[in-house]
């Protein structure tokens, strides 16, 4: 039995599973703090989480830290070349272990100075060797699934998540098809957002181009808007177009690189989208981080092939830091304004048969993803005020 407030009320029309059919979710599942905690178990403990590239922790000691929902958790490289990772608390007392990312040959809490290897195991704690009853392997870190993917590094917080690999069907051939050699890129740099904006409204805003052209000028001058489609399936979507439109652009200027295309973008359930550009080998991934009921924090990572960006490079990556990425941030800011509003719940998808540039079934499909993990009762008519 789902919470009232994720059933459907007086006030609201009903979310179909017809995409043209449907209207979107209530306005109230953008900013309410009952169905932001529902959130955390529902949707972000129960799924992959992006957390960085594997050449993030090419080397014994390496590690990378992450913060799932509100879950503090590290990744780190092992002297067995396995990537491992853990809860990033110490056994002790509770302290966090780690910060940030780097290279620790030996994990040492900072507050008592417990120390565990890259295995998880309790290795030394200092003055407990006359303690009766203490057992080092009592205390060892607790695990978190992990996984490789595209050499690009997941963990869930369940311990019995079906595999990703599974989950995501085509993805991965689909990325390595525009980005040939993920597997030799390298960290280059992260941007970092802050928005006022509930995430699933960055969601919602990545998956349709219905407003590239009034909102995104440069965008519609690089990419060829007519070769654009929105492909869904299973936990993720693909936002491909076939050819650029211009390689001397308004938002970057660029040579055809491995791939010839216009641009490449995938979202992957619940709260990852990637970015392939056209040019010199490159993918950057953006990730929408609920940071309270109408904040987020946006991370858009870069990996390119070599250990400085060459000009084309560098302009793109300029572009979105300092054109494309401000502009959805003002959308995405004015749209959570407006779900406060007494004079708005709820919209219609916009969806035309052939899937165009300017259809919005990709939005529609994410947003099905969230109802049903969610388990919200908003697909019939049984009112519940």
């Amino acid at each position: 039995m789902s919470l009232p407030i994720l059933r459907l009320h007086d006030s609201d029309q009903p979310f179909s599973l017809e995409a043209a059919e449907s209207f979107t979710i209530p306005a109230r599942f953008y900013h309410n703090a009952e169905i932001y905690q529902q959130e955390k178990e529902a949707v972000f403990y129960n799924s992959w989480w992006f957390v960085g590239h594997a050449s993030q922790v090419a080397n014994t000691g390496d590690y990378m830290t992450a913060t799932v929902h509100d879950q503090n958790v590290f990744v780190t490289r092992a002297a067995d070349g396995n990537i491992n990772a853990f809860y990033n608390v110490c056994q002790h007392r509770g302290h966090a272990l780690l910060q940030g990312s780097g290279t620790a040959r030996a994990i040492v809490c900072p507050y008592h100075a417990w120390s565990y290897g890259q295995n998880g195991e309790l290795k030394f704690a200092r003055n407990t060797d006359k303690m009766a009853g203490f057992n080092k392997c009592d205390f060892s870190l607790k695990p978190v699934r992990v996984e490789v993917f595209c050499s690009m590094v997941f963990v869930s917080l369940d311990p019995d998540a079906i595999p990703l690999v599974e989950q995501a069907g085509e993805l991965e051939a689909e990325i390595r098809h525009y980005c040939p050699r993920i597997d030799e890129l390298m960290f280059a740099q992260r941007d970092t957002y802050h928005v006022e904006s509930n995430w699933k409204v960055l969601i919602d805003n990545f998956l349709e181009c219905y407003h590239c052209a009034p909102a995104h000028k440069d965008f519609v001058d690089l990419v060829d808007m007519k070769s654009y489609r929105t492909r869904t399936q299973g936990i993720y979507s693909s936002h491909c177009s076939g050819q650029a439109r211009s390689t001397d652009s308004k938002a970057f200027s660029f040579q055809p690189g491995d791939v010839d295309f216009g641009y490449a973008g995938w979202f992957l359930w619940p709260n990852l989208t990637l970015w392939v550009y056209p040019g010199e080998p490159n993918i950057s991934t953006l990730q929408m981080i609920p940071d309270g009921p109408v904040n987020s924090i946006e991370y858009q990572d870069w990996f390119i092939a070599t250990p400085e960006p060459s000009q084309q490079l560098a302009e793109a990556m300029a572009y979105q830091k300092d054109v494309l990425q401000p502009e959805d941030v003002g959308l995405c800011e004015s749209v959570q304004q407006g779900l406060h509003s007494k004079g708005y719940n709820q919209g219609r998808f916009v969806v035309d048969p052939e899937r165009s540039e300017l259809s919005e079934h990709g939005v529609h499909h994410f947003q099905q993803l969230y109802v049903a993990a969610m388990g919200a009762e908003i697909m019939n008519g049984d009112c519940d005020s």
